[in-house]
């Protein structure tokens, strides 16, 4: 009897003997055994248990390389077809592990470590005493605190960026024109726009901002002087770079909306503010939504910059926490300590979008 319905996407299992399952089985867990073992005996060569003369982990590269390939054969053995399947997105995984899980447990291992890379002792293991120096150092909390003033202003980016888009999707002349102009700073890397803007623009001898503003009766015009002018000043050319980014996704969105919508509005007589208010922006809250978070994503990783303009100063008032791990490795040499600051400054963003994103669902779902 032929089974009815879509036969082409059907899989049926194999008919696979007892003999091929045992050598499947086999393949995969004596490589996995020849995995664990050569990691192993690396790992007590590192740490001078053994002394093998092994210079770095490239065996253990090698073993999981052996390893990955005898579990893409050792599917299509137990499984057959459905194994072939697996093999599709077996690789994809594989290679995730071995740039994302292996380099993160790597970083984990040197967080409680002392190496410094000025030191002739070379790395050893300390503890917690890294932790301890994370908890007392009043430059890391402040780096961190800086980061919710910088997170702040991303609400008035948004409101600039939909003001744009509203402007950018209404009818007015050279409307393409001034989209490809507003997307101008997007396409510029923030390292040009921190040498463009902040080292000649607003330099406080010559540069010409400074010019206007001395004309304009301030004496001594100085952007990075205060710490309050400086972090200001940080955070309107970080917004002048991206909000272009947030723009056109908002203008996207926009473009979306059915105008029979907004002309349903009008007929109930409705204003522009009401229409805006109860049509327009219930409807781009999804988008709206989802360019704050990318945007939070960027300002996370905020540092290229503030270390290209302020290093942090004056003070610290302008350092970010990317920045100030920066110097940590590049001014100090201190890898275990830095590495310990991006290792917990990375939990740190895990656990804040997991709620954010959380939230943002709970916000943009419908409701009934």
């Amino acid at each position: 009897m032929i089974p009815e319905g879509d036969l082409l996407h059907v899989v049926t299992r194999d008919a696979i003997s007892p003999a091929r399952r045992a050598a499947g089985r086999l393949l995969i867990w004596g490589s996995f055994a020849l995995l664990v073992g050569v990691a192993l005996v690396q790992a007590l060569n590192a740490a001078g248990r053994l002394d093998l003369g092994l210079a770095n982990w490239r065996p253990t590269l090698y073993a999981y390389a052996v390893w990955a390939t005898c579990l893409c054969i050792g599917q299509v053995v137990l499984k057959g077809e459905q194994g072939k399947r697996l093999v599709f997105v077996l690789p994809a995984a594989l290679f995730t592990v071995a740039m994302v899980i292996f380099p993160l447990i790597f970083g984990l291992t040197i967080a409680f470590t002392d190496w410094n890379l000025a030191s002739l002792s070379g790395r050893k293991f300390n503890g917690w005493d890294n932790v301890r120096q994370m908890w007392a150092d009043p430059f890391y909390w402040n780096a961190l605190g800086n980061m919710v003033w910088y997170l702040l202003a991303i609400a008035v980016e948004y409101a600039i960026a939909f003001g744009l888009a509203l402007l950018l999707n209404a009818e007015i002349r050279a409307r393409r024109f001034f989209r490809v102009a507003f997307l101008l700073p997007l396409m510029l890397s923030p390292v040009a726009v921190s040498w463009m803007i902040g080292k000649s623009m607003l330099e406080a001898r010559f540069g010409p901002l400074a010019r206007l503003a001395r004309w304009l009766g301030w004496e001594n015009p100085s952007f990075f002087g205060s710490p309050e002018i400086a972090r200001l000043t940080i955070m309107v050319m970080d917004a002048w770079t991206f909000i272009p980014l947030m723009m056109i996704m908002l203008l996207a969105g926009l473009q979306a909306i059915p105008k029979e919508l907004t002309e349903a509005a009008r007929v109930d007589g409705a204003g522009p503010w009401q229409s805006f208010w109860q049509v327009t922006f219930p409807l781009m809250l999804p988008v709206s939504v989802t360019a704050i978070l990318i945007r939070i994503i960027f300002k996370l990783k905020l540092a290229d910059i503030v270390i290209n303009v302020t290093a942090g100063g004056p003070g610290g008032a302008t350092d970010t926490v990317t920045s100030f791990i920066f110097r940590e490795y590049r001014d100090r040499s201190n890898v275990g300590y830095g590495t310990l600051l991006a290792m917990v400054y990375l939990v740190l963003i895990v656990i804040f979008m997991t709620v954010l994103m959380k939230l943002a669902d709970r916000w943009t779902r419908p409701r009934t």
